[in-house]
């Protein structure tokens, strides 16, 4: 059984009214045609982009370096919240109800807790390490070190969530929203563990990855005015003639200021990504905990729904992201993606070979011939 009810929060008198207000909140027909149109590909790209992510360090040894192992943990988080809550999410928009049962709907919000908290940890991690490398000159992350962050970093998200598992605080599906939700607006104690999420959701991450990236950016400017300062006396001896000695440590220089660039845009882009995506849910995640007029309002399920398709948008834009910047994860899977094509017994894909094993094929000195 569900713990709070709607109309026990918002006060309620009759059924009537209870009606009249879930006809108000509830979206048009072409509200629902255009938010499912949005989340479908959504989906369907947050799954297959994080899954060839995950297979790629999966299949390649190569690839599994300290930075891999955390940028495949974040594709499966990412991968688990598509697979579990954004399904059962969009089902729920289409129907315009929960249908799963009351057990379901407190898994669901636990699990979507558990996954949000798990993806931003490792991009912390990952702007942390970034940090200490460019910043600090200090490269200290190492798989075997990667590993055992990752199991801590499941664990902490795990006690997290597990509140909301165990029974507190209690969960509820609001009659005009599309996802299953935690009451946080029933008690004080529920409010401050919707804050203590939201916080490590969105609020302390980003304070930290702020002040990370604010760093990398000093270190990376005063780089760049280094190398602009200072050519020609890097690149002359005392004797006034070129140096072969300055001109390396001029390419040096040059080679690391581009590299630190390129790796400070990679993770720029992510961190965009995640604020653009979460900072509406962490706000909106308050607003209903401590804004009565709000939560009771009759736009609560249009602005949950937003809210929600732009959660799971980060999911399916932190592939992209992967694809466009990482050159080992480009190669890679554009291996992976033909061979995959290629083992499936259906059609002919381009580029791969059209053999019949049971024809004999015979080959002269100019070309072969069937």
């Amino acid at each position: 059984m569900i713990d709070a009810t709607y109309d026990e929060i918002c006060g309620l008198g009759n059924s009537s009214d209870v009606v009249a207000r879930m006809a108000a909140g509830r979206p048009s027909f072409s509200l629902q045609i255009v938010l499912t149109l949005l989340l479908v590909p959504t989906i369907a790209l947050g799954i297959l982009g994080n899954l060839v992510v995950c297979l790629i360090v999966y299949r390649k040894p190569a690839m599994r370096s300290a930075i891999n192992l955390l940028l495949a943990t974040l594709a499966f988080a990412d991968l688990l919240l598509c697979v579990t809550c954004a399904i059962l999410d969009l089902i729920s928009l289409v129907a315009a109800a929960w249908l799963f049962g009351a057990l379901t709907c407190r898994i669901s919000a636990a699990l979507f807790a558990l996954f949000a908290i798990e993806a931003v940890t490792i991009l912390l991690i990952i702007s942390i390490d970034r940090f200490l490398i460019i910043a600090r000159r200090q490269d200290r992350l190492t798989p075997r070190k990667a590993k055992v962050i990752i199991v801590a970093s499941w664990a902490a998200a795990l006690a997290l969530a597990l509140p909301a598992v165990l029974g507190w605080p209690g969960i509820e599906v609001p009659p005009r929203a599309p996802q299953c939700v935690l009451a946080p607006a029933a008690s004080f104690l529920g409010q401050s563990y919707a804050g203590l999420v939201a916080t490590a959701v969105f609020f302390a991450p980003f304070a930290a990855m702020l002040y990370a990236y604010l760093g990398i950016f000093n270190t990376v400017r005063r780089n760049a005015v280094r190398v602009h300062d200072h050519p020609a006396g890097l690149c002359l001896s005392q004797a006034g003639k070129l140096s072969l000695t300055g001109l390396q440590t001029l390419a040096r220089l040059n080679a690391e200021v581009s590299f630190k660039t390129r790796a400070f845009a990679t993770v720029l882009l992510l961190f965009a990504v995640y604020v653009l995506c979460f900072m509406p849910y962490a706000i909106f995640s308050l607003m209903a905990a401590f804004n009565l007029t709000f939560y009771c309002g009759s736009n609560f399920y249009v602005t949950s729904a937003w809210v929600l398709w732009l959660a799971y948008l980060k999911s399916a834009l932190n592939p992209i992201i992967y694809y466009w910047r990482i050159g080992k994860f480009r190669h890679a899977c554009d291996e992976l993606v033909p061979s995959f094509l290629c083992a499936i017994p259906v059609n002919h894909w381009p580029g791969c070979a059209r053999v019949r094993p049971s024809t004999v094929y015979v080959c002269t000195d100019n070309h072969s011939a069937l």
